[in-house]
């Protein structure tokens, strides 16, 4: 018996297939990493990584890279990510990532640098001011612990866990600009080369925006919520006044030039406002390290390895990160 359609009934909607990015976004759902930039990383470390002989059925450097960035990504057990590479043993696995680590560690110099030269400076700042309207901000500092260095009682944090602590300066783009992860607990930025470069006048007047945690210096601005003396207004007011002007100095190049401008005098700007200028500038620190963790969450599951093996992987997980960005 046949079944005879009405000629008013409504036609099926086509079946659309959505686009499927097949192996390629399998493969950077596993590492983290295009196969593009695996390739590039590769031709970078390949000299320090090789086996000087093929015996013992040896690693290729792919497959040692492809075993550090399963662990990066998985934040498993060692003997998990040797399982990728035909089951290795976890000694085997333990020694990879210690090698690769530091092969990529090593090339720090290369993709994570402060802004040097006035172009860079000047490039810098803009885009910081581009989101806020804060004025020579060059970047954004800030700590963050990253679980490992169980070692001794030096390296317990204040929430009772054993933690490197990360001093980390990032940019507009979320890239890290300087990173300092060798000592526990605080007083990282007064101990780092950072500090003295800015000392010293390095960058000039330029800024970096941190947390109520850092020390209020002429290059080191941090938000102050609630003014307690005397001091602290002036500071408040000293900041209003950087931003005012700033915006006097835009209102005139826009005169200059030809643009609308009715008064160059810019109205009374609030501590609040101030405040709010400076916490969405330094905003990107914490977007910063959101991402970093979540590219590679071992960074965040806690590290079973090594102090000095867990400071590498830190070093070479920011490398990375710098990497991907681009």
């Amino acid at each position: 018996m046949m079944l005879m359609h009405s000629s008013d009934e409504k036609p099926r909607r086509p079946k659309v297939i959505g686009h499927r990015n097949g192996m390629n976004g399998i493969f950077f759902c596993r590492f983290r990493l295009s196969k593009h930039t695996v390739e590039t990383i590769v031709d970078d470390i390949q000299e320090t990584i090789s086996y000087p002989t093929q015996r013992n059925d040896f690693l290729s450097p792919t497959n040692q890279l492809l075993l550090m960035l399963m662990f990066y990504a998985s934040g498993s057990f060692l003997s998990v990510a040797g399982d990728f590479c035909g089951g290795v043993h976890k000694s085997t696995a333990s020694k990879t990532i210690k090698r690769v680590s530091a092969a990529i560690a090593a090339l720090r110099p290369r993709y994570i640098f402060m802004p040097s030269t006035p172009e860079e400076i000047r490039e810098c700042r803009q885009k910081f001011y581009n989101i806020a309207r804060f004025p020579r901000c060059i970047g954004a500092i800030d700590c963050s612990h990253s679980p490992g260095g169980n070692d001794t009682e030096i390296f317990r944090n204040r929430k009772q866990i054993f933690s490197i602590n990360v001093q980390t300066v990032a940019d507009s783009d979320l890239k890290i600009r300087d990173i300092v992860a060798r000592w526990p607990g605080s007083h990282i930025f007064r101990n780092s080369h950072l500090c003295t470069a800015f000392e010293n006048g390095t960058f000039g007047d330029s800024l970096l925006v941190g947390d109520s945690g850092y020390p209020i210096k002429n290059y080191l601005i941090t938000p102050l919520l609630q003014t307690r003396n005397e001091a602290e207004n002036l500071f408040n007011t000293f900041a209003a006044d950087l931003i005012k002007s700033k915006l006097s100095d835009d209102n005139c190049r826009r005169a200059h030039t030809g643009g609308v401008t009715n008064n160059y005098n810019c109205p009374s700007i609030s501590s609040e406002r101030v405040n709010e200028s400076l916490i969405r500038t330094r905003n990107v620190i914490e977007r910063s390290y959101g991402l970093w963790k979540r590219r590679f969450p071992a960074l965040a599951l806690g590290l079973r390895l090594k102090v000095q093996t867990t400071l590498n992987v830190i070093v070479a997980s920011a490398v990375l990160h710098n990497i991907s960005c681009d």
